[in-house]
C-alpha cells in the first residue's frame, strides 16, 4: 500500500514538473510542434512565415525525381521583394562537411596523417592550446580535441567582423574543456585550425583546394567561399529578431544555393564525391548532415535514407535566445514527415 502511495506521489510531481516546464517553453515552439499536420510542404512553409520568420527557402531532392523549390516571405523585407530560391544564403557550418571531405581526400592521398597532432602541425601553439602535442587531426574533425570554441569569448562578439580575422587568438591561452578524446564539444576552433593545416600540406588556400576536389567536379557554381566572390544583390538579407539592420553585408564565410547544396548532400550521402577509398575514412571521421546558425541566417541540409530524400531548409532569421532555431527544426521535422505520409500514400 505504502508502495502504491508512493508511486501516485512521483506521478503527480512528474505532472507538476511537467506543467512547470511547459510554462516555461514559448508557446509559438507547441503550437508549431502541436498543430495538424499541413497536407503539402508549401502549406508547411507558409505555415512557418506565419510564425515570424522573414523568409525561407526550401530545396527537396527526392530520389528520382526532379527538385523541387519552396519560398515564402522575403529575400528583402525593406524593398518587399520575394524570397528567390536561387538566392545565395550564409551556410556558416554547414562548410564543415565541405572540409571534412577535404581532409579525407588529403589523409587518402598520404598528404597529411589523422593521427599526428596539432604540435606536428603547429610547433608554435604548444604552451598556447592546452595538450597540443597529445590532440590529433583526427580528434579536432570529430570535435573530441577539447580545444575552446573561439565563439564561446564574449570578447570575439564585441567586433565580430574585426575579430574574425584573427578568430584563433579568442581560443589560445584558455584551459582545455577536457582532455583529448575524453570528451565531445562542438568547437569551431577545430575547423579553424583543421582549414589552416590543409593549407600548410598543400601549400595554397583551403578555398581553392574545396573548389577544385569538390565544387568543380560536381559542377557546382553557385558555392562561394566569401561575399568579395559575389554580387551582394544576389544574397538572401539576414534579419535578427528585435533589430531593423539586415547582415546580409557582414562577411560569414562561405555562400551557396539551396541547390547546391542538395547537390553535395546527395553526392555526400551517395559516395560520389568521394574517389576510391575515401568513403570508409570520411565515415569513421565525421557525419553526414549539418546545420549552420550566423547572425541572420540558420539553415539545415539532411539526407533521409528511408525516403531517399535530401532535405535542404534556409531561414533568414535568427534570435539571442534559440527559439528561432528550435523551431526551424520543428518545421523541418514536420516537412520531413510530410514528405513520408505523401509517399505512403
Amino acid at each position: 500500500m505504502k508502495k502504491k502511495k508512493t508511486k501516485q506521489i512521483f506521478r503527480i510531481i512528474l505532472l507538476v514538473g511537467t506543467i512547470v516546464s511547459l510554462f516555461y517553453v514559448p508557446w509559438i515552439l507547441v503550437k508549431a510542434w502541436i498543430l495538424p499536420l499541413p497536407d503539402t510542404v508549401q502549406e508547411q512553409v507558409d505555415e512557418a512565415i506565419g510564425y515570424g520568420f522573414d523568409g525561407m527557402i526550401v530545396y527537396i531532392d527526392e530520389g528520382g525525381e526532379p527538385p523541387a523549390f519552396y519560398t515564402g516571405g522575403w529575400k528583402d523585407r525593406e524593398n518587399k521583394i520575394p524570397a528567390d530560391p536561387k538566392s545565395l544564403f550564409k551556410i556558416a557550418s554547414i562548410s564543415k562537411l565541405y572540409a571534412a571531405v577535404a581532409i579525407t581526400r588529403l589523409a587518402k592521398d598520404n598528404r597529411l596523417s589523422l593521427d599526428r597532432t596539432l604540435a606536428d602541425y603547429f610547433p608554435e601553439l604548444v604552451g598556447r592550446i592546452e595538450n597540443a602535442d597529445e590532440i590529433t587531426v583526427r580528434m579536432m574533425v570529430q570535435h573530441r580535441s577539447g580545444i575552446p570554441n573561439f565563439t564561446d569569448n564574449p570578447k570575439y562578439w564585441e567586433d565580430e567582423q574585426e575579430n574574425g580575422k584573427r578568430a584563433l587568438d579568442f581560443a589560445l591561452d584558455l584551459p582545455a574543456s577536457f582532455k583529448p578524446d575524453k570528451g565531445y564539444e562542438y568547437s569551431n576552433t577545430n575547423y579553424l585550425l583543421l582549414r589552416q593545416i590543409i593549407e600548410k600540406v598543400i601549400g595554397y588556400s583551403h578555398e581553392e583546394y574545396i573548389k577544385k576536389e569538390i565544387l568543380i567536379p560536381l559542377g557546382l557554381k553557385k558555392t562561394f567561399f566569401s561575399l568579395n566572390e559575389v554580387d551582394l544583390d544576389d544574397v538572401m538579407s539576414g534579419y535578427y529578431v528585435g533589430y531593423d539592420e539586415d547582415f546580409k553585408a557582414r562577411e560569414n564565410g562561405m555562400l551557396a544555393t539551396a541547390e547546391d547544396v542538395g547537390i553535395f548532400l546527395r553526392a555526400l550521402n551517395d559516395g560520389s564525391v568521394f574517389k576510391e577509398g575515401e568513403q570508409e575514412i570520411y565515415s569513421s571521421l565525421y557525419e553526414y548532415e549539418h546545420g549552420g546558425l550566423v547572425v541572420g541566417y540558420q539553415s539545415l541540409a539532411e539526407y533521409h535514407e528511408d525516403i531517399d530524400t535530401v532535405v535542404v531548409q534556409f531561414i533568414n532569421t535568427t534570435d539571442f535566445e534559440g527559439y528561432e532555431w528550435n523551431l526551424s527544426e520543428i518545421i523541418i521535422n514536420r516537412i520531413v514527415k510530410i514528405l513520408k505520409k505523401s509517399k505512403e500514400s
